[in-house]
């Protein structure tokens, strides 16, 4: 990073809005690919972030490689198998591997944010908290040496900044993109997700990840993720439909949700809210939004990322912000054009591509009949439920099967993440 003259105008080779994770992944990616970053955003860290605070082996993967160290985080809690219920009530049980690695856990967003805040940080990277954009303008032509231009305002201090390209990773209600006009009017999220945190849990989902295919939210579902000590995230995500008829039904569905019988056997007689619930709109149409704008890349949730299935979107922002870098690198600074086609054709072979069978898989989840009879199936066998339970937490067998563009290689990793600690 380069001071102007008056202190007020910054250069960076990378300017990335947001410090969430596709953010902070751009932001060591960059480093360490040998460009400068500079990462804004409005909030300060840590700060709570409404999530339900799972990582799928993908994310895990991301994660370490960037150089994250998940004993950092006090919530982290490593999964070793979790419990499905189906829509007819029928609970089963699915174990992950015990051997090559992690391939699920849970943390608290406020703490994985806040460390990869200060991961970003010790690699190289320029953060500034409460930072707020206010103004993008773009160079008219994609001539090599120009740049973007940034005016961003901390308190009461307006800041001027230029960079060769702009990483949009400020989430679904993008600045970025209200203010470059690459917005979908009218566009809500195709998700929405309610949570709240439990604590003084005693029943089975004190340690154990639970997810309910419960009948009238398919193909949604209630889930409760374990945080250790008696504390536990739970909360649904349903398909937000036609009109939004469904989301606006959430905060009355809340309790009574509560209040079924297995839900509240599995939390225990004596668990208690820990703070007010909060819901949140998932944006899951990948390919369907502009991925780029001249010398800015949409990344995470400003990409409308998430996977349409399951709702998960931190291992799709991880891999879209490292991707915005390495698509930068490829193709080469001064080529703005070349980057937009690297990114978005790799985009298209890859997470697009599984984005549109994920999509068609939930639809079909979307009958009673249909889930019941998927979720007899996948608990069959020892084997069908080792696989699925794989296929649930990074994509496998359903990418390496459809989309075998998936890997670099053309095959699913055989092991986990975090082999040499696991």
């Amino acid at each position: 990073m380069v001071a102007g003259q008056d202190d007020k105008t910054l250069t960076s080779d990378v300017l990335i809005v947001g410090a969430g994770p596709a953010g902070t992944a751009a932001a060591i990616e960059a480093v360490r690919s040998g460009l400068s970053a500079l990462v804004v955003d409005k909030a300060t860290f840590p700060r709570p972030k409404c999530c339900g605070d799972g990582l799928t082996t993908s994310a895990l993967r991301h994660l370490e490689e960037l150089g994250f160290e998940p004993n950092s985080l006090p919530s982290w809690k490593q999964i070793e198998r979790f419990t499905l219920s189906s829509p007819g009530g029928r609970q089963r049980s699915y174990p992950l591997p015990q051997v090559g690695g992690l391939y699920a856990a849970v943390a608290r967003r406020s703490e994985l944010d806040a460390e990869l805040v200060s991961l970003a940080r010790r690699a190289g990277a320029q953060v500034l908290e409460n930072t707020a954009v206010v103004d993008v303008v773009q160079p008219s032509d994609d001539l090599g040496d120009s740049q973007v231009t940034a005016t961003v305002q901390q308190g009461d201090v307006t800041m001027t900044i230029r960079s060769t390209f702009l990483i949009a990773a400020d989430g679904m209600w993008s600045t970025i993109r209200k203010l470059t006009s690459t917005q979908s009017a009218g566009y809500r999220g195709d998700w929405h997700a309610f949570r709240q945190y439990y604590v003084d849990v005693e029943g089975p989902a004190a340690d154990g990840l639970m997810v309910w295919f419960e009948e009238d939210l398919l193909p949604g579902y209630f889930w409760s993720f374990p945080l250790g000590d008696g504390a536990v995230n739970v909360g649904f995500g349903i398909i937000r439909g036609e009109g939004g008829k469904q989301v606006q039904r959430m905060k009355t569905l809340w309790p009574e949700l509560l209040k079924r019988e297995s839900i509240g056997n599995a939390l225990g007689p004596d668990a208690r809210p820990e703070e007010a619930h909060r819901a949140w709109p998932i944006p899951a149409r990948l390919g369907h939004l502009p991925l780029s704008d001249g010398r800015i890349i949409f990344v995470g949730d400003a990409a409308a990322a998430t996977d349409p299935m399951s709702g998960e979107g931190i291992g799709q922002a991880l891999e879209t912000g490292r991707l915005a870098v390495s698509s930068i690198v490829q193709a080469g600074p001064n080529q703005p054009s070349s980057v937009r086609d690297v990114y978005e054709t790799h985009l298209r072979r890859t997470m697009i591509a599984d984005h549109r069978l994920a999509g068609l898989l939930s639809r079909l989840l979307g009958n009673p009949t249909v889930a019941e009879a998927a979720l007899a199936l996948t608990g069959s066998s020892d084997w069908t439920r080792r696989n699925f339970a794989r296929w649930l937490f990074e994509d496998y067998p359903r990418a390496a099967v459809f989309n075998p563009w998936r890997w670099r290689d053309g095959r699913p990793p055989q092991v986990g993440a975090y082999t040499q600690s696991a």
